[in-house]
């Protein structure tokens, strides 16, 4: 296919925010090319977000995007709270009739690449993007290096900056506001394969530091420990990784299954959020605009959010009628900051605090008995989790 020089919409970056809403501009009529740094085998092997709500998955449905959802993704029905050495469980069917699903963002990546290139799309990988020009004018300008390192234009009617926190595209909005906090401590996560160890996500509570148990599929587990920001990779040998999950998660009667382990990092741990999320013809979706804290499972949640709000203004709007454009940057920003204080209540409950500070670990103690005992605070971590506060306004 060749490449093009003019399109509808200039999508930059090919991850769920961008490659969502390249689909879903399609299924409207309206063409896009999207540009991707990386190559097609990277994007769909990067490992990111596995835990979607009930409102994303609905979306995938929709959308024609849900077979290998509902046949290989894992629902969950809740969560379990571990702390003082005790495992309780918050039922989100009984407080709030909602699940979740584990369905790793590497499939949802796959499956709309395949849509893309099975309808004629445009996805160019190896595609780096240099920066957006005349974002103020009717015709505002993508510049990029090609595969085979070309410099190239790709000229649009409106452009999606679905970039990432580093990307070009948030440097193009002039003025922005921008509300941000860096937590004190990182996660280390690993891809194991072995069979999960427990039937729900665990999230632990420990004098040591915070632990999660969380799964890819019946056969491949995804677990986290909570480590200094300082902390090398190579300091942590599978051996050490595994022995302090099972101190941290362990309790007596249950067993954490070991095996081998095929991919593990370093994840430092931030809040960010900025605004307006829109300038001239630029508009921003995803991490470009937000980042939070993966202790909420929201971060893949937002960005298809943020894609599918888009969409719908991008297709208005190029269509001559500019409301929801004009108010796509506000209607975004009410779900993303309920969104950002969830994560950051989650991530403060349950990490712990450098040095020895009792009366923090006091108060986490405190908030999660309160959780696990009162009803109506279990349907409030119930309800952000799910997501039935997280619909667009």
């Amino acid at each position: 296919m060749s490449v093009p020089d003019r399109t509808q919409v200039g999508i930059v970056g090919g991850g769920p925010a961008g490659l969502l809403l390249s689909h879903l501009l399609a299924r409207a009529g309206v063409e896009s090319v999207v540009l991707e740094s990386r190559d097609r085998a990277y994007v769909e092997a990067r490992q990111r977000a596995g835990v979607i709500e009930a409102g994303t998955a609905r979306l995938l449905r929709e959308v024609g995007l849900g077979a290998r959802m509902d046949r290989d993704g894992l629902e969950h029905g809740g969560i379990y709270l571990q702390f003082a050495g005790e495992r309780h469980h918050v039922d989100f069917v009984d407080l709030t009739g909602g699940t979740v699903t584990v369905w790793a963002q590497t499939e949802i990546v796959k499956d709309l690449v395949a849509a893309c290139l099975d309808r004629g799309g445009s996805i160019e990988f190896d595609a780096e993007a240099l920066g957006v020009d005349d974002v103020t004018s009717d015709r505002p300008l993508i510049r990029y290096r090609d595969a085979g390192g070309v410099e190239r234009e790709l000229r649009c009617d409106a452009i999606a900056g679905c970039d990432g926190f580093h990307g070009v595209c948030r440097a193009a909005v002039p003025n922005l506001a921008v509300s941000e906090r860096s937590y004190p401590y990182a996660w280390l996560g690993i891809l194991a394969d072995v069979a999960p160890s427990t039937d729900e996500l665990i999230y632990a509570h420990h004098t040591r530091g915070f632990a999660l148990h969380s799964m890819r599929s019946p056969d491949v587990s995804r677990l986290y420990l909570q480590v200094d920001p300082d902390e090398l990779i190579d300091d942590w040998p599978d051996d050490r990784i595994w022995s302090e999950l099972d101190t941290r998660l362990g309790l007596p009667g249950w067993t954490l299954h070991t095996g081998p382990v095929r991919d593990k990092g370093i994840t430092p741990m931030r809040s960010f959020v900025s605004t307006p999320m829109r300038h001239g013809r630029l508009f921003l979706a995803g991490d470009a605009a937000h980042i939070v804290p993966p202790t909420g499972a929201k971060g893949l949640n937002l960005a298809m959010a943020d894609a599918t709000v888009l969409a719908g203004a991008l297709v208005t709007f190029l269509d001559g009628n500019s409301e929801l454009a004009d108010t796509y940057s506000n209607r975004c920003q009410r779900r993303i900051w309920r969104a950002t204080h969830f994560s950051w209540w989650m991530t403060s409950m349950l990490h712990r605090a450098p040095g020895d500070d009792t009366f923090d670990e006091a108060l986490q103690l405190s908030q999660l008995r309160y959780v696990t005992s009162s009803r109506a605070a279990g349907e409030s971590l119930a309800e952000n989790y799910v997501g039935r506060t997280m619909r667009a306004a």
